[in-house]
């Protein structure tokens, strides 16, 4: 199981996010109440080991804009939400940066479709709420067998093993599901989550 803890914004919490094992950390350098600087992820930045890939995270901004911010902040790695359009997608891959495309549950069979981002990420209808919804609609979509995608939305350490199981997922995504407070992570919910994440991939 991949698991990635988004919204990372202190060098406590990228160690225990990754000392517990999760393959990719994420920073928000967009408006949200877990937003860092170009400057303050690229210092988070001395905290990822190489096997860990650290994601830059965007919501409405222009690729184009999404791209030079990134490239301040050292990142490689670019996580879209937002209307886009494959478009975008080549200009994420043209400026040599990979890709996270973020769409949200309904989306429609053409937003789902393979555009040739690097990974796709299904979150909740309103994503950053940290509802739960019906992770098992999307168990059997064509448009999604045989890809590589994350499952994001309501996940917890408590609920991540039955969610990603009942959803097919590759890999999962949290962010609220282990703060106590919005934008404040808990360090142990943090430890929990990866681990409770792998322990399922096990199963």
């Amino acid at each position: 199981m991949f698991v990635k803890v988004c919204g990372l914004s202190t060098p406590e919490t990228v160690r225990e996010a990754v000392d517990a094992g999760a393959d990719a950390v994420g920073f928000v350098l967009t408006a949200s109440p877990r937003v860092v600087s170009p400057s303050q992820a690229s210092a988070l930045l001395a905290e990822v080991p190489e096997q860990v890939l650290p994601i830059g995270v965007f919501r409405d901004e222009p690729v184009v804009d999404a791209v030079a911010i990134a490239r301040a902040a050292g990142l490689e790695w670019i996580q879209l939400h937002g209307t886009r359009t494959p478009g975008d997608v080549a200009t994420v891959h043209d400026a040599g940066m990979k890709l996270v495309r973020a769409v949200t549950l309904g989306a429609t069979p053409e937003e789902l479709a393979d555009w040739g981002e690097d990974l796709l990420l299904i979150d909740a209808a309103v994503p950053g709420s940290g509802e739960a919804w019906d992770y098992a609609s999307v168990a059997e979509l064509p448009v999604l067998q045989g890809r590589s995608w994350l499952l994001a939305g309501g996940l917890n350490p408590e609920n991540v093993g039955t969610a990603s199981t009942a959803a097919h997922a590759w890999g999962v995504d949290v962010s609220s599901g282990v703060e106590v407070s919005r934008g404040v992570k808990d360090l142990a919910q943090v430890r929990a989550f990866v681990q409770a994440a792998k322990a399922e991939s096990r199963v």
